[in-house]
């Protein structure tokens, strides 16, 4: 998605219902970790990240875990693709976690990885090195841009 086209939508800050990550957590969590690798497989076939970079995550492990949802993602990059994990390390290389708005916030670049740190809507645990390199990756994402989406008539009473 380009860049203009997603920073013309506001996204709120926002916490969902304290029952929704209660339901969540007790919902299967495969399905995240396969919905996410395949999101990411695509940006790699797009040639979107730098293969450079890529090949610093060779068999880490890393876990996304959206806190009001319960939902939670589990992956690794190994042989040139991201691939799911069906179950959670120990301890993974690289945790994010954050609310649901905050992740939207970031894909939409509304706001950035820094400001959502230290305003403690984010956390980042792990390997610090690996963190940085995750964090360049993606500031250094130049989304494409998509076609203008025709203009809605809108009738007047």
């Amino acid at each position: 998605m380009s860049e203009s086209f997603l920073k013309s939508f506001s996204i709120p800050r926002f916490k969902l219902p304290s029952f929704v990550s209660a339901i969540g957590n007790k919902l299967p969590q495969w399905p995240h970790s396969l919905v996410l690798t395949a999101a990411l497989n695509a940006v790699v076939k797009m040639k979107l990240l730098p293969e450079d970079s890529l090949e610093l995550l060779e068999g880490r492990s890393f876990l996304v875990d959206v806190l009001d949802t319960g939902g939670r993602a589990c992956f690794t990059y190994r042989g040139g693709l991201f691939r799911p994990l069906f179950s959670l390390p120990a301890t993974p290389d690289l945790t994010f976690s954050a609310n649901l708005s905050a992740f939207l916030q970031l894909m939409a670049r509304q706001e950035d990885p820094d400001t959502l740190f230290f305003n403690r809507e984010l956390s980042i645990e792990g390997d610090t090195e690996l963190g940085l390199i995750v964090k360049n990756m993606l500031d250094a994402v130049e989304w494409p841009e998509l076609p203008k989406f025709p203009k809605i008539l809108s009738f007047r009473n």
